[in-house]
């Protein structure tokens, strides 16, 4: 099966989102073939190059939606009117209202059709006649929006837009609609894939939309953080582009129209927890395409410790820890809220003196990060008055700043193995890979209510409401004073993490569904493989051309096939001598082979990794 596998800002860069999970799905589902269409989202990223790639795949087409781009195409009148008439149709339905404020189903359904419309008409235009940058800055795209937004009907938070905010929105816009003017819609590429996996929805999901459109390609969608949630977190008020109100709301509602769209073609939907779920079906996903898959995490080196515990029947304190330690493991920045996890430790120490907090994390990248991190420090050395200067060192300090790796610093699963208690404090997360990583390791846990923590838990450890300290403290007391409890919620944690949270059951319920779309899927023979009637042609691929590795690509199916061999008349021949000894009837026969035969089996592991 040739898979065209759909990335943005992730695989195969060695930066990014969603890289280690796609690496291991094309190691692990290896006898497909996966073709890789990256989108990057910085030079940095493009700076770092990628990681290694596996035989499986076969090729890699990237383009990079962070740098500004004209292609200095002038389209002409019929071209400009065609534009003007998709384009048009694309922002009335996102100025439109939609949900709950708009005036009626049938009008938020009639606002849908329009910008599907739209959006599949200017692919049209731009495979037909060159690339939309061009048009999508152009005077009559501004012109177009500006109409929009003071159109009769238009949503409200859009009507204070002005000039400056059409020209940063139109920007935006073709940046988001980029793909659309890539040249990966052809026989050669996505036309010729057996299906197409988004691994994330919005612009990565669009090559997909076309391909869907145009070549009956199935559509598969992958999120395990929803795009159209951390797109809202980005454009607020205090994200990382800090934009005005109404170019928030157009940007917004663009992205809400494009990921119904997305979700309305596509066949299968796999959100990674019931959080991006519930975000999904908000968003229109029809309940009977979703399926939860848990992102598969490697457990080697996380379950060995929970191993060691078990068959020596050790606790934290005899695996090289303290029972009397929280451990607090992450990446430190504002959403994590270690503000409120040094008030809670406060009053854990009024109750439990021996009590010993230690922060372990990433080294800080960013400013933001660097001042919050070094706003924690100051507040818990206001805390805790009494303690030595040096802050990076465990001794006899209550509270420990330390870097995983870093010098002196314990490493990922010395980490989890330090201590008795492992705590999330966030008000913000969507999986908790810190969490599942201390199921993994037998660790009892005390987290916040926070996005797909209760689901990930489920009853294996306490969980309090965010932004609480008296809460989390009282939860961490009464684990710190229970060690028989502390071993049980351990246990429970890493029996739920192995059976649900593993590579192996990520790539199960992968190789099920991509088995079962392409059985629904009809049948697209290339053209060299059927004759004038559209009829299957015999032995048009070599049978060389299915034994895995790039060679095939090219070598097996350019293979000329052999001279027809001239008939040769027969020739009389004695009859066997007869048998006179005993026969045994399990002796091996020898299989006759004709001259220039190539035994199979022995080139299957061409091109296969290992793994």
């Amino acid at each position: 099966m040739r898979i065209g596998l759909l990335t943005d800002g992730g695989y195969p860069y060695a930066t990014g989102e969603s890289r280690l999970w796609c690496d291991r799905l094309v190691r692990g589902l290896a006898p497909h073939e996966f073709d890789i269409y990256a989108l990057s989202r910085s030079a940095h990223q493009e700076a770092t190059g990628w990681i290694q790639l596996p035989p499986s795949v076969q090729r890699v087409r990237t383009a990079a939606l962070w740098s500004a781009r004209g292609d200095g195409r002038a389209y002409g009148r019929r071209e400009r009117r065609r534009f003007a008439g998709h384009f048009g149709e694309l922002i009335t339905a996102v100025c439109a209202p939609d949900g709950q404020a708009a005036r009626g189903a049938d009008d938020d359904a009639s606002a849908a059709s329009a910008f599907a419309e739209g959006l599949y008409g200017l692919a049209e235009l731009a495979h037909e006649h060159g690339g939309l940058p061009t048009a999508l800055r152009s005077e009559t795209a501004v012109r177009i929006l500006e109409t929009a937004c003071h159109a009769s009907g238009a949503r409200r938070s859009v009507g204070g837009a002005t000039v400056p905010d059409y020209l940063v929105f139109a920007d935006q816009l073709e940046r988001a609609l980029r793909p659309l003017s890539l040249d990966w819609y052809d026989d050669d590429g996505l036309g010729g894939a057996d299906l197409c996996h988004a691994t994330t929805g919005g612009s990565a999901a669009l090559p997909g939309l076309v391909a869907k459109r145009f070549f009956g390609v199935p559509l598969l969608v992958t999120e395990y953080g929803v795009r159209l949630r951390a797109h809202y977190l980005a454009a607020g008020p205090g994200g990382d582009t800090p934009l005005r109100a109404p170019v928030r709301a157009l940007l917004a509602a663009f992205q809400g129209r494009l990921a119904a769209e997305v979700y309305g073609q596509a066949a299968v939907i796999t959100p990674g927890n019931t959080h991006a779920r519930r975000w999904q079906e908000r968003c229109g996903a029809d309940r009977a395409k979703l399926r939860t898959v848990y992102p598969g995490m490697e457990t080697e080196r996380f379950a060995a410790l929970g191993e060691r515990d078990e068959a020596g029947g050790a606790g934290p304190g005899d695996a090289g820890g303290d029972p009397n330690t929280l451990v607090w493991v992450g990446r430190i920045e504002p959403a994590k809220d270690l503000i409120s996890l040094l008030h809670a430790f406060a009053d854990i120490c009024k109750e439990e003196p021996d009590a010993r907090l230690r922060i372990i994390g990433a080294a800080a990248r960013g400013a933001e990060a660097t001042a919050y991190l070094t706003h924690c420090r100051a507040l818990a050395a206001r805390l805790f008055p009494d303690e030595a200067a040096d802050a990076d060192t465990v001794g006899d300090n209550r509270v420990s700043f330390e870097e995983v790796g870093g010098p002196g610093a314990p490493e990922l699963v010395d980490a989890y193995a330090a201590g008795g208690v492992i705590v999330l404090s966030s008000i913000v997360e969507g999986f908790p890979v810190s969490l599942v990583e201390a199921m993994f390791c037998g660790r009892a846990t005390v987290s916040t209510d926070v996005g797909a923590v209760v689901e990930v838990i489920g009853g294996t450890g306490l969980v309090v409401p965010p932004r609480n300290p008296r809460a989390l403290a009282d939860a961490c007391l009464a684990l710190l004073r229970d060690p028989v409890r502390r071993e049980r919620l351990g246990a429970a944690a890493r029996a739920r993490a192995l059976e649900l949270f593993t590579v192996e059951q990520n790539l199960a319920a992968f190789r099920g569904i991509y088995l079962e779309l392409i059985s629904h899927a009809p049948v697209r023979r290339p053209a060299e493989t059927v004759d004038a009637h559209g009829e299957p042609l015999p032995f048009a691929n070599p049978a060389e051309a299915y034994v895995p590795g790039h060679w095939t690509a090219g070598q097996a199916r350019t293979v000329p096939m052999p001279p027809p061999v001239p008939m040769v008349p027969p020739v009389s021949m004695p009859p066997p001598p007869p048998l006179t000894g005993p026969v045994d009837s399990g002796a091996a026969v020898p299989e006759s082979r004709p001259a220039g035969a190539v035994a199979v089996g022995a080139g299957q592991a061409l091109g296969e990794s290992d793994v």
